[in-house]
């Protein structure tokens, strides 16, 4: 069995929801740990955990993050970490894999599938094997119980649904 842990320094965790219906606000979790389970280098039937701090959430906008936070969206203080465990790794093709398991948000576990595409195996400069993938998902975020709902003067919706997730990882395979 190998062991793949992320490399937080060069991984991106984002999530993207509609404002107002008109543009789209991209937020970030700067604070995550991951790792994969392999057999040897080969990522098929990998199992992946994932977790993201809630407090680290980022768009830019200090009052925004802290609405994110607070009860009407992740409640942290109760719920603190976000999380997701891979429960089928499936390999399409040569560049891509779906990622099947379960995401955990607020307390509530759905399941989730999310296309990886597979940028491949290399080893850097100071001699570490990195492994690095793309995976993209979307969510609807009333499902996770992060239910906030206001509208505009005429009518509205002021966040949407959908919420677009993006996570740009690599992992370094450990000795």
């Amino acid at each position: 069995m190998t062991t793949w842990k992320i490399d937080a320094a060069h991984s991106e965790i984002q999530f993207k929801v509609k404002h107002l219906m008109i543009s789209t606000i991209t937020g970030n979790f700067t604070s995550f740990d991951s790792s994969v389970q392999t057999n040897g280098d080969d990522f098929t039937s990998a199992v992946v955990s994932f977790e993201a701090n809630v407090d680290s959430i980022t768009t830019k906008n200090a009052d925004r993050d802290k609405h994110l936070q607070a009860e009407d969206f992740f409640h942290a203080a109760s719920y603190p970490k976000v999380t997701f465990v891979s429960k089928e790794v499936k390999k399409v093709d040569d560049a891509n894999y779906t990622v099947s398991g379960d995401l955990t948000v607020r307390g509530v576990t759905k399941p989730v599938v999310l296309n990886a595409e597979y940028g491949g195996i290399i080893t850097d400069p100071w001699g570490q094997v990195k492994a690095g993938f793309e995976l993209t998902g979307k969510i609807n975020r009333k499902d996770y119980g992060l239910s906030f709902h206001a509208v505009t003067e005429a009518g509205g919706i002021v966040v949407g649904d959908e919420v677009k997730l993006h996570l740009a990882v690599e992992y370094i395979k450990q000795a």
